[in-house]
């Protein structure tokens, strides 16, 4: 199936300079990257539980707007790491590149293998989202106007909670509670599976295909922003064709965007005020959130 899909032509150079920055730093590379991220236009809230587990906290960034009149959005972001780690702390720069479009932001540990497997990591995106729906008013947020956004596992948990019903209803809710979800270097169609971490974190053969993200896809889903480093070698760009191909399919509002000579790692280290150039992927996201 051919599909429409926007294919921004970014310089080599750039796409390139993110990993070089990522994986050859003599210091830790994320590290390296936040240091020069900004420290102001936001507020941060570190450290707020939403759950018993150490790793069930929760930071957040208030975006300083200067237009108070205008409707603010709160977008949830979860990490990516094999569904294996990742620390909140080190997406510092994710939560300065959208605190400087004027959006608040909640950014999640959750629980991770070898503690747990499928599906814990996505009932711990779904405490998250009941969290926010119950104590986001408290610190001035807006509870109503809500995002959910993510990197490759991250993105996987973000899509199950927006397509599969079924994690919000534990908690009393609907994926209805959300404006809209983007997805960077997502997998959501990502069987058979090759690694044996992977078969153990997502269990037996026959009940993997509750883990795909595509097996949901329905008409009456949020609006979903799919975006798709062509040059991914870690999660196939097909991971998101097809899932935009079967929202299609069934009537449902997807927005593809493809980026020519971006890999995995840059699709994320991109949106980093250091390494985002004309930051056209991060106006994409932006005017995602706007219109929705």
């Amino acid at each position: 199936m051919e599909l429409p899909v926007s294919k921004p032509k970014w310089p080599l150079r750039a796409a390139v300079s993110a990993t070089v920055v990522w994986f050859t730093s003599a210091c830790s590379p994320v590290n390296v990257l936040n240091a020069m991220v900004p420290d102001n236009g936001y507020q941060r809230i570190a450290d707020l539980a939403y759950g018993s587990h150490e790793r069930q906290k929760l930071d957040i960034y208030l975006a300083d707007r200067r237009d108070q009149n205008s409707p603010a959005s709160t977008i949830i972001f979860f990490y990516g790491g094999s569904w294996e780690s990742g620390n909140k702390k080190d997406y510092k720069f994710v939560a300065e590149a959208l605190t400087a479009q004027g959006f608040d932001v909640v950014i999640p540990d959750y629980r991770v293998y070898p503690q747990v497997v499928f599906p814990a990591f996505v009932e711990d995106g779904a405490r998250v989202v009941a969290w926010a729906k119950q104590h986001l008013e408290d610190y001035g947020l807006s509870d109503e106007r809500l995002f959910v956004a993510g990197h490759s596992a991250g993105a996987h948990i973000a899509a199950l909670l927006t397509l599969d019903a079924s994690y919000l209803e534990q908690t009393g809710l609907t994926p209805s509670v959300f404006k809209g979800m983007i997805g960077l270097a997502g997998p959501y169609d990502f069987l058979p599976l090759q690694s044996d971490t992977l078969k153990t974190i997502f269990g037996p053969e026959a009940q993997r295909w509750r883990s795909q993200p595509i097996h949901y896809a329905d008409a009456g889903n949020p609006p979903m922003l799919l975006l798709v480093g062509e040059d991914d070698r870690t999660v196939l760009p097909k991971n998101s064709y097809n899932l935009a191909a079967k929202i299609r399919e069934k009537g449902g509002n997807v927005q593809l965007e493809a980026f020519d000579n971006y890999g995995h790692v840059a699709m994320v280290a991109k949106l980093a005020k250091p390494l985002r150039g004309e930051g056209q992927m991060l106006q994409i996201i932006k005017d995602f959130v706007s219109r929705h």
